[in-house]
């Protein structure tokens, strides 16, 4: 029974989730076409509502740990839901995001993603994508703020392992600039393949940056260590044990 009222959250939530999506377009949108601030507050109002929402109707509550950088800075995040980038986002005073290119067709979202200055990458390409990438964050860099890359190059759940791709290394060794590793547990409780959302509490951890200057190899392995393990610590806290264990 308790299963079956929590599906029935769940569902609410998602639905208005999406609906508050829309309604905050259309308010926003016409000041949006003319001043890129105003695209960002859009922005960061949907976030905060979600982040309430998700709290009020499904039981999800959130938390951002850590320091918030609030200087130019590379972000460099553990991704296992849509619920983290919200997290992530609204947290910080000027973020823009590496993404793929398809979500540049996605409706609302595509459109307000390039306004605030995200950078649209096409994955499959890999070395030109690597450049094309930094060529257009170099071309972007007169907009002060933090740039945000998932270095595993998407959504991962859960217990479940993927390589750390180098192009989060090109950047780094490229822009010069300190670099900030996210830890993060969503994916306990908004998996990426199912509509059912557990209570619980979800937290995005600002880590210790990791200072410009090191060596491309020694960055992306001191990365990823800190990341796994930090993500980790915050899982089993939410109760998660991987079966590997």
């Amino acid at each position: 029974m308790r299963n079956t009222i929590q599906w029935i959250r769940s569902l609410v939530f998602i639905g208005q989730m999406y609906l508050a999506m829309l309604v905050l377009a259309i308010v926003f949108t016409p000041f949006a076409v003319f001043r890129r601030d105003m695209a960002l507050k859009a922005m960061h109002t949907y976030c905060r509502y979600v982040r309430w929402s998700a709290s009020v109707i499904a039981g999800l509550r959130s938390e951002i740990r850590g320091t918030v950088p609030d200087g130019p800075v590379l972000i460099a995040a553990k991704h296992q839901s849509f619920f983290d980038i919200l997290m992530i986002f609204g947290a910080l005073p000027r973020p823009r995001f590496i993404m793929k290119k398809q979500l540049v067709y996605a409706p609302i979202l595509g459109w307000y993603a390039l306004r605030i200055g995200c950078v649209p990458v096409d994955r499959g390409k890999r070395g030109k994508a690597i450049k094309e990438m930094t060529a257009r964050v170099k071309a972007g860099l007169e907009e002060p703020g933090q740039l945000i890359i998932y270095p595993q190059g998407t959504r991962v759940a859960p217990g479940a392992s993927r390589p750390y791709k180098v192009g989060t290394a090109v950047l780094y060794t490229e822009l010069g600039q300190d670099c900030v590793p996210v830890a993060t547990n969503v994916g306990v409780f908004w998996p990426r393949h199912s509509l059912f959302r557990k209570p619980g509490l979800a937290v995005v951890e600002f880590l210790p940056p990791i200072r410009a200057g090191k060596p491309p190899r020694d960055f992306l392995e001191m990365l990823e260590e800190q990341v796994e393990t930090h993500s980790d610590r915050l899982m089993a806290e939410a109760g998660f044990k991987r079966k590997d264990l």
